[in-house]
């Protein structure tokens, strides 16, 4: 370490905590804990459990937030994630970021620096979108309609929200929303789920902005027939008219793409979808991510342009549909200087800035209040996977790093 830190952290416990977690809903060597699952709630409850033996006012809410506020008259800052993970997926998304901010409000906490300030914990619900993307950090910021609770349904049980947090004992229960001028900032820790810190061999990544996702729907309308007797001259296949675009989409984009811009055909649908029967329909949900607004308009307009020379030279009909267009979000530079100070107090020399490719709760809360992201390596840049993974060293470091910037910022 390079100076004396303000806090100390306890490596073993970062990792026991980790540890229990991961067995809630084990799977492989990953974790499967979906939204208001009994793993979940079991998650949930364990985190309640710890934050009120820290003496913490810690309660679950009405859309599955966990919320811990901690004793004092002092100032505040507010440290999360989530705690639910994708399918089948990894064990550090999202766990991660709660437990270093429950262990940063342990060693606050255990100082005298700190008298009257502290770290309230929260771990937002469905941030990995089971049931609509970003649920629990629009209610904290109360921008969630209790029309959108009503009318969302989980995407793979297809069971409606409502009766999940019945089911949960959640069901009529009032949701909070985060109190006024209460926080410095709100600090989220993360694991980052590429392989860039990995690969350049650095141990924490202070996040520049979070990058806006542009999505579409692209609708190709061709000819049903049968597969065995229409020639090949006549034919009006939806399927290779998709195919055909998005390769043309491939060969175009990285002339107008930035350094770190990425698109994906997500899913691909044909219909009727049968072997021996041409599609007469193809739909493709597209995206493309980037944190420079004048890239994403560029990316945009290479799609249409697309689209437009396959409306006119193919044989079927392509219809572009716009989805959703989000804003990039720009972490605040009093909390990206926090981090960086702490990174050169505990690993000089080895962060770095760097925009996040991945959306996170963070970024609604930077409209509400100074906000900031950072991220510890990915071993082999592996996420949404049950072989996601990071070392003990690097998720120790992170947590130091992480408890380190919050000190800073109360005491500031």
């Amino acid at each position: 370490m390079s100076g004396d830190p303000l806090v100390e952290i306890n490596p073993e416990r970062v990792l026991g905590d980790l540890d229990v977690l991961r067995a809630m809903g084990a799977y492989k060597t990953g974790v499967h804990r979906p939204t208001l699952s009994d793993d979940d709630m079991r998650a949930r409850h364990w985190l309640v459990d710890q934050l009120t033996r820290l003496g913490h006012r810690a309660e679950i809410d009405g859309i599955a937030n966990v919320i811990g506020f901690a004793p004092g008259d002092g100032p505040h800052v507010l440290g999360g994630s989530h705690l639910e993970t994708q399918n089948h997926a990894g064990w550090l998304d999202g766990a991660l970021g709660v437990v270093y901010a429950l262990e940063a409000a342990r060693a606050v906490a255990a100082s005298s620096r700190f008298q009257g300030r502290g770290v309230d914990v929260i771990a937002f619900a469905d941030e990995e979108a089971h049931f609509g993307s970003f649920l629990g950090s629009y209610s904290w910021i109360g921008e969630l309609s209790d029309d959108t609770i009503a009318s969302a349904r989980d995407r793979t049980r297809d069971l409606a929200l409502t009766d999940a947090l019945a089911a949960a004992g959640l069901g009529g229960k009032s949701r909070l929303t985060m109190p006024p001028d209460r926080y410095r900032a709100f600090l989220e820790a993360h694991i980052e789920q590429g392989d860039w810190l990995e690969a350049q061999d650095l141990k924490i990544g202070v996040v520049t902005s979070v990058v806006a996702i542009w999505q579409y729907r692209v609708v190709v309308t061709g000819m049903q027939n049968h597969a065995g007797t229409t020639r090949m001259a006549i034919r009006r296949d939806a399927g290779v008219a998709a195919t055909r675009l998005l390769q043309a989409i491939e060969q175009t984009f990285p002339s107008v793409a930035g350094e770190r811009s990425v698109w994906t055909a997500g899913r691909i649908m044909l219909e009727p979808g049968a072997p021996s029967i041409i599609p007469g329909r193809a739909e493709v949900l597209f995206q493309f991510r980037d944190a420079d607004p004048d890239v994403l308009r560029q990316l945009e307009q290479c799609l249409e342009t697309r689209v437009a020379a396959e409306n006119e030279s193919g044989p079927c009909d392509v219809h572009l549909e716009v989805i959703s267009r989000s804003t990039p979000a720009v972490m605040h530079e009093t909390v990206q200087r926090a981090f960086m100070m702490a990174t050169e107090t505990v690993v000089p020399g080895r962060g770095t800035m760097m925009p996040s490719g991945a959306g996170h709760d963070a970024q609604n809360l930077a409209r509400h209040m100074p906000t900031g992201l950072m991220f510890v390596p990915s071993i082999g840049g592996i996420s949404h996977h049950w072989t996601e993974n990071t070392s003990d060293d690097d998720i120790v470091t992170g947590a130091q790093v992480y408890a380190e910037a919050v000190a800073r910022l109360l005491v500031a």
